[in-house]
C-alpha cells in the first residue's frame, strides 16, 4: 500500500512537471486567440488567407510558427481563423506549424533529447504541412467545408466567436477601450471550454509515465521485428499511442523521451509527437468548433500527413546514420523544479492571466447582448474592410 501510494504520488508530480512546462504557452496560445477573435474581421482573414495559395500556406505556417506551441491553444486559434474566413488548408497548416515548428518546442528537445529530434522535427513539421495541403487539395469536400464553417459550437461560448470591436483598421480597434475587456472575455471563455481536458491529459500523461513500464513499449513497438517491420508500423503506432494518452504539444515531449527510452524507433517517436494534435479530447474539440463529420475529415488528414512524415524522416535520418541513442532520466528531469527559464516565464504570463480573468470577473459576458452586438460589427467590418 505504501508503494502504491508513493507511485501514485509520483504519478501527480510527474502530472504537475508537465503541466509546469507547458503553462505559460498555454496563456500566451489563448492570449492570442482571444486577441484574434476581438480585432480582426472576417473580411481582412478572407483577404489574407481565404485562398489557400502556397504564398498563403507559407503565410500561415509562419504565423503558427511565431505562435502557441500548445495544441490546445492552437486549436482554439485555428477555429478562430477557420470561422473568420481563412481557407480550410491554411488554417490547418496554421495548426500544424504552431505544433511542430515554434522555437520552444525545438529547445526542449533539443535538450531533452538532442539536436536530431530538433531538426526532425522541423523538417518533418514542413513536410507534414506540404503533405496536408497536397492531400487536402486532392479530397476537398467543398460542402462539408462551409457547414463546418457555420457550425454553432456545443458548449458555452460559442455565440462570441464573431465579435470585433469597433473601428476602421485593426489598429483602431486595438486601441478601443472596450479591446481588453473583450479579450479577457475571450481569454476567460477559451479556458472554460478546455481546463477539464487539460487537467486530465495531464494526469493521464503522469500515470502513464510513472506505471507503464519499458517492456510495455518495447512490446507495443514492435521492438523485437526485424528493422523494416519496426519502422513502418511504429509510424502508425506512434499517433495511435498519442491518441490515447491525451498530452498537449511540449508536455509530448517528455512522455516521448520515455519512449524512445522504452525501445521505440526514431519515427515512431516522431509520429507520437506530431500527433499531439490527435489525441482524443482535441478531436472532441474539433467536433465542437466544426461538427464531428470535419473532426473526423481533419483526424484522417492529418494521421496520413504525420505517418507520412514520421516514416521519411525515419529513413533519411537512418541512411545518414543520424540517428540518436536514449539518454539521461527523463522521468528524474521532470520532477525536478529549478528558477530556470520556464519559472519567469510562468510567472510572468501567469500573472497576465491573472488579470485577465480578473478584468472578465468584473465585466461579465452578457450573451443576449453580445450575440447582437457581434453580428451588427461583424456586418460593419465586412462593409469596411471591403472599401478599405
Amino acid at each position: 500500500m505504501h508503494d502504491m501510494i508513493m507511485r501514485v504520488g509520483q504519478a501527480l508530480l510527474m502530472a504537475l512537471g508537465m503541466a509546469w512546462k507547458t503553462g505559460w504557452t498555454l496563456c500566451l496560445g489563448f492570449v492570442i486567440s482571444s486577441v484574434l477573435q476581438t480585432i480582426v474581421p472576417a473580411a481582412k482573414m478572407q483577404r489574407y488567407l481565404g485562398k489557400g495559395s502556397a504564398k498563403e500556406v507559407a503565410l500561415a505556417s509562419a504565423a503558427g510558427a511565431a505562435s502557441s506551441s500548445c495544441s490546445y491553444a492552437s486549436a482554439a486559434i485555428m477555429r478562430t481563423l477557420f470561422k473568420k474566413g481563412a481557407d480550410l488548408v491554411n488554417a490547418l497548416a496554421f495548426l500544424v506549424a504552431s505544433t511542430n515548428l515554434v522555437l520552444e518546442l525545438g529547445i526542449i528537445l533539443l535538450i531533452l533529447m538532442g539536436w536530431q529530434f530538433m531538426v526532425a522535427e522541423w523538417v518533418g513539421g514542413l513536410v507534414m504541412i506540404a503533405l496536408m495541403t497536397l492531400l487536402v487539395k486532392l479530397t476537398r469536400p467543398t460542402k462539408l467545408i462551409e457547414e463546418a464553417r457555420q457550425h454553432e459550437e456545443s458548449g458555452k461560448g460559442h455565440e462570441h466567436g464573431s465579435m470585433v470591436v469597433e473601428g476602421e483598421t485593426w489598429k483602431d480597434r486595438l486601441k478601443n477601450q472596450q479591446t481588453p475587456v473583450r479579450v479577457a472575455q475571450n481569454f476567460a471563455m477559451e479556458w472554460s471550454m478546455l481546463w477539464k481536458d487539460l487537467v486530465a491529459g495531464f494526469l493521464i500523461g503522469g500515470f502513464i509515465a510513472v506505471f507503464v513500464p519499458d517492456s510495455i513499449w518495447q512490446a507495443l513497438f514492435l521492438t523485437q521485428e526485424p528493422g523494416w517491420v519496426q519502422v513502418g508500423t511504429n509510424a502508425l503506432i506512434g499517433p495511435v499511442v498519442a491518441m490515447l494518452t491525451f498530452v498537449c504539444s511540449i508536455g509530448n515531449i517528455p512522455l516521448a523521451a520515455v519512449l524512445f527510452a522504452g525501445g521505440a524507433s526514431f519515427g515512431g517517436v516522431l509520429a507520437f509527437i506530431y500527433a499531439d494534435l490527435l489525441i482524443l479530447p482535441l478531436i472532441d474539440a474539433y467536433r465542437r468548433y466544426f461538427g464531428w463529420k470535419m473532426a473526423l475529415y481533419m483526424a484522417a488528414a492529418l494521421f496520413s500527413a504525420m505517418a507520412v512524415s514520421s516514416l521519411l524522416m525515419e529513413l533519411v535520418f537512418s541512411s545518414l546514420n543520424l540517428v540518436p541513442q536514449p539518454s539521461g532520466d527523463i522521468r528524474a528531469q521532470l520532477t525536478q523544479f529549478s528558477i530556470d527559464y520556464t519559472f519567469w516565464l510562468n510567472l510572468m504570463f501567469g500573472a497576465g492571466a491573472i488579470w485577465l480573468f480578473w478584468l472578465n470577473y468584473k465585466n461579465p459576458m452578457h450573451h443576449g447582448h453580445s450575440a447582437h452586438h457581434s453580428h451588427h460589427h461583424g456586418s460593419e467590418d465586412h462593409s469596411d474592410n471591403h472599401n478599405h
